[in-house]
């Protein structure tokens, strides 16, 4: 299809006043080129953060390939601007365009917006704000664009509610094509935009939320939500997909020209995760467990390398070891590295002797850092948090590794975890101490210096679905005096040489929390915060504490009722009315043998009864078989 020359949004002096002018230029390699003109539908994808962030997410790759391979359909990208060009479209009242047409977002049909991160809340208002988009959905007409919304922070839509016309909730390959099916149908028939989000309630795990209402009690909590209309569904089905070998996913995903977080080739193995770790949220939402075929990856991998230039890829899944066919999947790209010289990236490893076997064949010439998350420092904590680790376990992986020629760990723990106290936290600083102790017990020939542990620490923050979702969250002032707490621990170390304390921060943890757990008022701070300046909240050099304790306070909403209260058993969850299916019942349960301590076995060792075997999908089907 020839295509005509575009016409860029700005102008080369404009381009040449940002510090990256490519994140604005568009024009990568692979990019997909159509002419809109014979399309029936504009879609444009969007990341609420800077682009070389945006870039490295692998969802959005894969949308804008399934929505390109629709002749009907023309998906193109839009990212936030960095500050530079925030500026520079106020002043000279500049739309935000999409990088592949250079075209403002206010001409496109929909507006796809990927939730990926609480902190990025205010990025959307901006996006919405510099694309002459109206925030709210019911100020819009059928002259804006359908603002929808997927990824993982779909799970509780309720802070942004008002702000999207349409949630998707689950996995984006599955009914997307309905979706933009109801929607050609609909302008067709000359249907009002009203009419065409009540026809979308009706397509499985789509939610619209102007078609509720909700009620609440004197306390604050959730009393009710009703729907406004018959097709409005009582509860939202997550989608999953249920084949992962024979779904969408792109065989030349989008180069850019400046260098991205994740600069490489994304393979992804397999979804979901068996551990049961009580605090996380993304082992809970992806299950079941599905694998890809050993021969799709080859398959892939091969096609991806050749189709891009990279010169790493990496193995994505929130726990690579799990994937049964890692050994001959790491043997083949071994010999395809070998030919194009290569490298192999395995994150979401455990540290034990398979793992490290693993990763011995790929970093057998230079050995980089290895990461290990033990989470807690106490054996008790782990156990409340069923990380299925012991300190035996912990420590001769140790050994393993700084036998093997790794002489740099990165630990990751978690403070103000649910019953934390402060012999758990000392834990951390001691067993800190102990790894690196395991590295002075060899020999000296074989060691190569001083060992390096890098021990990091992030707040703990509940999240929706979770057996934590009923737990208080500690403040701002709490965390800090944790965090200070376990510096003096770790400087008592007879090791502390060895060891070296990094730490998240407290009051964006604070505000996270609330956005992760909060209802549909919490639009209302999110708006007043974004109108008093917030932007980029996720960094740590534009995170404004004072503006969203002011933005609380002007609208008069308590920050501490969505912090550190502790919810009851019987509450109403903001999100209650998703069925992701792991039942609520079974997450209250995990909940109370997580304050007794009580460990509950993973998925590969005995199925629990979480509710996810109605789907009869991966490791759900054996377990029932």
């Amino acid at each position: 299809m020839q295509i005509g020359k575009r016409k860029q949004a700005l102008t080369d002096e404009q381009l040449m006043s940002l510090e990256k002018p490519a994140r604005y230029t568009g024009n990568e390699i692979n990019m997909i080129r159509k002419d809109y003109r014979q399309t029936e539908i504009r879609f444009c994808m969007c990341f609420p953060d800077v682009y070389e962030i945006g870039m490295s997410h692998l969802g959005i790759q894969i949308l804008y390939d399934m929505f390109n391979r629709r002749e009907d359909t023309y998906c193109e990208r839009v990212y936030s601007p960095w500050m530079d060009l925030d500026q520079l479209m106020r002043e000279h009242h500049i739309p935000l365009f999409a990088l592949e047409s250079q075209d403002p977002v206010k001409c496109f049909d929909f507006l796809g917006i990927t939730l990926q991160y609480e902190m990025c809340y205010t990025n959307i208002l901006q996006i919405l704000d510099l694309s002459e988009i109206p925030m709210l959905t019911r100020d819009r007409t059928w002259d804006d664009p359908i603002v929808i919304g997927g990824g993982p922070c779909t799970y509780n839509p309720e802070p942004i509610a008002d702000f999207f016309d349409l949630i998707y909730i689950g996995e984006g390959e599955l009914v997307y094509g309905d979706l933009l099916d109801c929607y050609k149908t609909c302008r067709k028939e000359g249907k009002s935009r009203q009419d065409f989000l009540r026809d979308a309630a009706g397509i499985d795990g789509i939610y619209v939320p102007s078609l509720y209402e909700i009620c609440y009690h004197r306390d604050g909590t959730i009393k009710q939500r009703k729907a406004l209309c018959s097709s409005a569904p009582e509860t939202v089905k997550k989608q999953v997909v249920s084949d992962l070998s024979n779904t969408f996913y792109p065989e030349k995903p989008l180069v850019p020209y400046i260098k991205a977080v994740q600069d490489r080739v994304v393979l992804e193995v397999q979804r979901g995760c068996a551990r049961g770790c009580r605090f996380c949220q993304a082992g809970i939402i992806y299950r079941p467990v599905r694998e890809r075929s050993l021969e799709f990856l080859k398959d892939m991998a091969v096609k991806m390398l050749e189709s891009t230039g990279y010169e790493e890829i990496s193995l994505s899944s929130l726990s690579s070891s799990d994937y049964s066919k890692l050994p001959e999947l790491v043997d083949f790209l071994i010999q395809e590295s070998r030919e194009k010289r290569v490298n192999i990236s395995l994150p979401s490893l455990r540290i034990d002797a398979f793992s490290l076997d693993v990763m011995s064949k790929v970093q057998d010439v230079r050995k980089s850092s290895l990461t290990f998350a033990p989470e807690a420092g106490s054996q008790r904590m782990r156990n409340v948090i069923n990380k299925g680790l012991t300190e035996t376990m912990i420590l001769n992986g140790s050994k393993e590794a700084f036998e093997s020629g790794w002489h740099r760990v990165k630990l990751y723990f978690m403070l103000g975890l649910p019953t934390e106290k402060d012999e758990d936290i000392e834990a951390i600083a001691g067993l800190s101490n102990e790894i690196a102790a395991c590295y002075f017990e060899m020999p000296k020939e074989k060691r190569n210096g001083r060992p390096e542990i890098v021990t990091s620490t992030s707040f703990f923050i509940p999240k929706p679905f979770t057996p934590f979702q009923w737990a208080a969250m500690n403040t701002a002032e709490e965390f800090s005096k944790k965090r200070t707490y376990l510096l003096g621990k770790i400087k008592e170390q007879l090791n502390q040489r060895s060891v070296k304390y990094n730490c998240h921060d407290a009051e964006t943890s604070e505000i996270e929390g609330v956005l992760a757990r909060g209802d549909r008022k919490i639009s209302e701070v999110i708006m007043e915060a974004y109108r008093l300046g917030c932007r980029y909240d996720a960094w740590t050099e534009y995170f404004r504490m004072d503006l969203w304790e002011q933005a609380f306070k002007n609208m008069n909403i308590p920050l501490d009722f969505y912090t550190t209260r502790v919810r009851g058993d019987d509450e109403l969850f903001p999100w209650d009315f998703i069925d992701i299916g792991v039942s609520k019942k079974f997450l209250l349960k995990e909940y109370h043998r997580a304050l007794n301590a009580e460990i509950t076995p993973n998925c590969f060792e005995k199925c629990s009864a979480c509710g996810m075997g109605s789907y009869e999908l991966g490791i759900c089907a054996v377990n029932r078989g």
